[in-house]
């Protein structure tokens, strides 16, 4: 008789002291859970080699692996999935999401839950470790954020072909969040909201022509192309990725801006060509690592005329009660960005001020991350197949999974992301700033 997905329903239960909220559907064809409607996601565990996984390495990491490698997949509704899921694993824990669910998968060692561990290793079936699929970050040791180890975890994730990212991205090609039109103002396709977005930030920066802009992690080279051709600005535009360099050096020369516009495969900490008149930073710093952010900050202080505006652009996360407990995320860790970390918005602010800057306005941009990974979604699923091709089946499930949950993520406000204007005031205290820089309305 097929009965893996009741067997399974009910060890889970058992593990998570809770009803299942999605129905299963297991190797064996079999299907168990709440009744079924139309539509509604159902967790399909394609092979026995996902439980294995899960035996071998309990918690996110083993879930994760069993995703990328197609051993494990939701038909349906995959955002519904995830919002149906995390009240039952990821946010019974305390702490960070993933460290709930690590301890609940755990619990399996526990004695009073040595049957189901029992009838976890039966349905499992005989076999050693897994080999994680080829898509994972392989891990080099040594010191994090050495010069070396941030061009690899960079290169991971970003050197993985141009064309691929195009598909997901769209002829924008930028990769940060969007600024999007409200009740129809403004704003409504995807490249009017990426546009948008740059000068929003020119704006912000009070860009002139005949000024130097930097940019830190400059990606394919949207933002400079945007500063130039629309504010007259000369730029340097820097990034990690030789990919990306290429690719945003071919638009420069497209574009007839090779006289105003160069792209450097350069590290910020060994930039020596300043000072600049203004400096943008967007989706970078989440790169840069807690233990280094002091220095990122006082190197982008000591980079700017006096006067002059930094825009920096991040990802926040919500605060903890002990930041001590606070852990990397496993499956961005290993799948997505390497080595990359969060920091509360507070945090951010304190570590710029505390290198001599003045921060002189921070605006939350949650929601429109938000529309703008639903987006990204919508474009690798209408181009599945070519993004499979152009990578591999695992990256494109890599991606897939990583924009749905962050979008609820965005969504829920688990994480936020903020863009912080500041300023290297000079000793004189003249900023340089209008009295109300913003309007409200």
């Amino acid at each position: 008789m097929a009965d893996a997905a009741r067997r399974l329903t009910a060890l889970a239960e058992e593990v998570l002291g809770a009803p299942l909220p999605v129905r299963i559907r297991a190797w064996d064809r079999s299907e168990y859970g709440p009744p079924g409607t139309s539509g509604a996601p159902v967790l399909v565990i394609r092979r026995r080699r996902a439980l294995r996984r899960l035996l071998w390495k309990p918690g996110e990491l083993g879930l994760a692996r069993a995703w990328v490698a197609g051993d494990i997949d939701v038909e349906g509704d995959l955002y519904e999935a995830l919002d149906l899921l995390a009240g039952s694993l990821w946010e019974r824990g305390e702490g960070t999401p993933r460290s709930g669910l690590a301890a609940l998968l755990s619990a399996v060692r526990d004695p009073r839950l040595r049957a189901a561990g029992g009838e976890l290793v039966k349905l499992a079936g005989p076999g050693l470790p897994p080999r994680p699929p080829r898509e994972e970050a392989r891990r080099t040791g040594g010191p994090l954020h050495t010069l070396r180890r941030d061009k690899q975890s960079i290169s991971h994730h970003y050197d993985v072909g141009n064309a691929f990212y195009e598909r997901v991205l769209g002829p924008s090609m930028v990769y940060s969040c969007a600024y999007w039109g409200s009740d129809g103002d403004g704003a409504s396709t995807l490249e009017e909201a990426q546009s948008a977005k740059l000068d929003l930030v020119c704006r912000k920066l009070d860009l002139r022509p005949g000024q130097r802009l930097l940019d830190v992690g400059c990606g394919w080279g949207s933002m400079v192309l945007h500063a130039a051709r629309e504010y007259g600005v000369s730029a340097v535009g820097i990034t990690l990725s030789e990919e990306q360099a290429a690719y945003a050096r071919k638009r420069v020369a497209e574009a007839g801006l090779t006289e105003r516009i160069e792209i450097r495969v350069q590290d910020y900490r060994e930039i020596s060509d300043g000072p600049f008149d203004a400096i943008s930073s967007i989706g970078m710093a989440e790169h840069v690592g807690s233990a280094l952010y002091a220095e990122y900050a006082a190197d982008l202080h000591a980079l700017l005329k006096p006067g002059g505006r930094l825009l920096n652009h991040q990802i926040a996360r919500r605060p903890l009660k002990d930041e001590e407990a606070y852990e990397v995320d496993e499956f961005i860790d290993r799948y997505v960005f390497p080595d990359g970390e969060l920091a509360p918005v507070g945090r951010t602010v304190a570590q710029l001020e505390e290198a001599g800057f003045e921060v002189r306005d921070v605006e939350s941009l949650r929601e429109h991350y938000a529309l703008t990974l639903r987006q990204w979604v919508v474009n690798l699923q209408d181009h599945w197949q070519e993004a499979v091709l152009l990578t591999s089946a695992g990256r494109a499930r890599v991606w897939r999974l990583y924009m749905a949950a962050s979008a609820l993520s965005f969504e829920r406000n688990r994480i936020g992301v903020n863009q912080v204007l500041a300023v290297r005031t000079p000793e004189t205290g003249a900023a340089g700033m209008p009295l109300r820089a913003r309007n409200w309305r």
